[in-house]
């Protein structure tokens, strides 16, 4: 595969970010924290007027008809900003909706504020436990082994809180069907690889943070970076995430290409565990100050560690991709 973006793909990062360090900066996200909303309505508002909420819908319910690469690479700089939010379970949900739902179940997400995505159980009757902000969508698309249901919210639910600070509820609730056990099993690959994607953005945004604190902090008269124990750890948190993105566009490109793509993201996803681990180095080279939750570091380690539990840790990954050999 050709791991460069085409310049649709590259446009839309640009736009991301762009609205991303603009909306989501240390203050306002400081104030979301304090605030204690289940995520920030204005920044929600902004990333929809740029039309970021429905890249994945057809053009026909007011998208603009993308797919997994691109739902990447907007998760990668959402994650890259710390930005808490249902953006992942938003665009899982409609990407999956756009590809095997009819035009009235697409128009119904497209007219939702929220929608989010449950994985997880085997039959939708059963309890959906870790639901990302089920009190707040209109719209739940359960991912069960028999089938892809589509639930109307919001539902009565137990949340409970992340480590980002995110409501997961427990909940049961009632859909009505829209594919059978296939289009489950590639909607619960599509959360995976956009799980990996947010991680990867998540891993560069802290290892930009800390490359910069080194450089510039100083002991004995020299800077962090010059000390050769210090830049081989850096080292390795790099390679942290260069192993993560390669894995990462592989299994999102795969998807995109309707491949087989279960050990591409199984790797992806064993990686997210090996980028939660570079975090505690990131952590270290900060010192004291990567423990300070008015620094930002703290966030990203808040986030990398939610990525890792969604996906079950890193032994649940091995296993899985043991299972595939």
């Amino acid at each position: 595969m050709d791991f460069n973006l085409d310049e649709t793909q590259k446009d839309l990062r640009d736009l991301a970010a762009e609205v991303l360090a603009k909306e989501a900066t240390q203050e306002r996200l400081e104030a979301h924290e304090r605030g204690g909303a289940p995520y920030d309505e204005k920044l929600w508002q902004v990333l929809d007027q740029a039309g970021l909420l429905s890249l994945c819908l057809p053009e026909r319910a007011g998208g603009a008809g993308l797919g997994p690469v691109e739902l990447a690479v907007v998760l990668r700089e959402v994650g890259a900003r710390a930005a808490p939010g249902p953006m992942l379970a938003r665009l899982v949900s409609t990407l999956a909706v756009a590809r095997y739902g009819t035009a009235e179940q697409q128009d119904l997400v497209a007219s939702a504020t929220v929608s989010t995505v449950a994985t997880g159980a085997e039959t939708m009757a059963q309890r959906w436990q870790g639901v990302p902000y089920a009190e707040q969508a209109e719209v739940i698309l359960l991912a069960a082994d028999d089938g892809l249901y589509l639930a109307r919210g919001p539902v009565a639910a137990i949340t409970e809180f992340t480590s980002t600070g995110e409501p997961a509820a427990t909940i049961t609730a009632e859909g009505e069907r829209i594919a059978g056990a296939q289009a489950a099993a590639e909607t619960r690959s599509l959360y995976t690889a956009a799980i990996a994607a947010q991680a990867s953005g998540v891993l560069a945004g802290a290892l930009k943070l800390t490359t910069d604190y080194i450089r510039t902090r100083k002991q004995f008269d020299r800077a962090l970076a010059e000390f050769q124990a210090v830049t081989m750890q850096i080292a390795d948190v790099y390679i942290a995430g260069r192993a993560l993105d390669v894995a990462m566009w592989s299994g999102a490109w795969r998807l995109a290409e309707g491949l087989p793509a279960e050990e591409d993201l199984g790797i992806a996803a064993f990686h997210v565990s090996e980028a939660f681990k570079a975090l505690y180095t990131c952590q270290h080279l900060h010192g004291g100050l990567g423990l300070d939750v008015t620094y930002p570091l703290h966030r990203y380690f808040a986030h990398a560690k939610h990525l890792t539990h969604l996906l079950g840790g890193a032994d649940a990954q091995l296993d899985r991709i043991g299972a595939l050999a």
